[in-house]
Order: C-alpha cells, then structure tokens, then sequence
C-alpha cells in the first residue's frame, strides 16, 4: 500500500461545510501544510470528491520523504526531530523510518510524540500553474501522482 502526500494550496474563503470538516479530520488547517495518508479507498474519495480543488495530492518517495522527515518533521514542542530520537524509537536512519512508513511496517501517527502535519514554504520559483484550476487543466490542484515529489522538494 502506498503512502500519501497531501498538501493544502487554498484557503478557507468559499468552502463548503463538507469541505471544511474533511480538511479539519486530515489536519489540515492552514495553507501550505501537508500529512500524510494511506492510499486507501476511502481516502482516495474524500481527495477525489470533495477536496479536489482545495489539495494536491499523490505517492510521495522514499527518498523525498526522508528529506521531508529530516527539514520539516517536528515533535511536539517545535523540535526538530533528531538522529537520538529515531535511535530511541528503533530506527537508524531518516531513510530507514521513510522505507518502513511506505511499505506499511509503522504509521506516521503511531510515532511518539511528532506532530501529523509538515508546515512547508511556498515553493521557490512560484506555483507553474494556477491554483484554481486541477493538474489535468494546467493548474495545481487534484491528484498529481509521482509529480508531487518535485512539488514537496520545492516547498522545503
């Protein structure tokens, strides 16, 4: 089963009550914030109905995701996450806890004290499309597959 990457790029203004209640259950509150999901079939619904123009979305790497954990995971209290604490919950690597996550073996939310959400920066360089409209139309929005790797490397 895959791992989900999924990133909020709009803000409250003009959302539907059903919208607003799926952004509070993934925990998303803010712009630019992204967790991550299994690629289940319930999940892959509430993107896909009723989210599409509020997320992207898509599997995120092994190595993009290590490089996600190492700049941008935080435990609670704002602090960074370190190789003594990957060392404490059994794992010797960014890597190595990255490959266990997309393979299933433990789940981002079973971690010890980490908090669900990555605040990510506007990406450099700017957004290439527009944020109103889906991928399949030239804009940003909706499920991008694999292409959201480059997107989380640009929002680092």
């Amino acid at each position: 089963m895959a791992l989900l990457a999924v990133i909020r790029l709009r803000g409250e203004a003009d959302r539907k009550p059903e919208e607003r209640r799926a952004l509070e259950l993934l925990r998303l509150h803010r712009v630019n914030h992204a967790v991550l999901v299994k690629d289940d079939p319930s999940i892959k619904g509430v993107l896909k109905n009723t989210l599409e123009y509020v997320v992207t979305y898509g599997e995120v790497d092994a190595e993009t995701l290590a490089e996600l954990i190492r700049r941008r995971g935080r435990l609670v209290g704002g602090e960074r996450i370190t190789e003594d604490y990957l060392k404490k919950i059994g794992f010797s690597s960014f890597e190595e806890l990255a490959q266990a996550l997309i393979d299933g073996k433990v789940s981002w939310e079973d971690l010890p004290g980490v908090k669900p959400v990555f605040r990510l920066s506007p990406p450099s360089k700017g957004f290439k499309g527009t944020l109103k409209k889906h991928v399949s139309e030239g804009g940003e929005l909706g499920y991008r597959g694999s292409d959201i790797n480059r997107l989380l490397r640009a929002m680092m």
